[in-house]
C-alpha cells in the first residue's frame, strides 16, 4: 500500500526497556488529543510493548495522571 493513511513512527521505546505509568510525558506521545491509546501500527510498537502501554495509561487514568478523555481535543 503506497498510498498508506498510517505512517509508521520510530518507537521512542527500546526493546526491553520499561514501560511506567508515572512516566506521563512518554504515555502522551502514544495517546491522540481526545486521549485514545494509537494502534500499533501507528507506534511502531511491538505487541508486548503495546499491551504494556495500554495497561499503563489505564493505571495512569485511574491514578489521575492523564485524563479519561479531553473535551479540548
Amino acid at each position: 500500500m503506497p498510498n498508506s493513511i498510517f505512517k509508521k513512527q520510530l518507537s521512542p521505546i527500546k526493546p526491553g526497556d520499561p514501560i511506567d505509568y508515572k512516566d506521563v510525558e512518554l504515555l502522551k506521545k502514544f495517546i491522540t488529543e481526545r486521549g485514545k491509546i494509537l494502534p500499533r501500527r501507528m507506534t511502531g510498537l511491538t505487541s508486548k510493548q503495546q499491551r504494556d502501554l495500554t495497561l499503563a495509561v489505564k493505571r495512569a487514568r485511574i491514578v489521575a495522571l492523564l485524563p479519561f478523555v479531553n473535551p479540548e481535543g
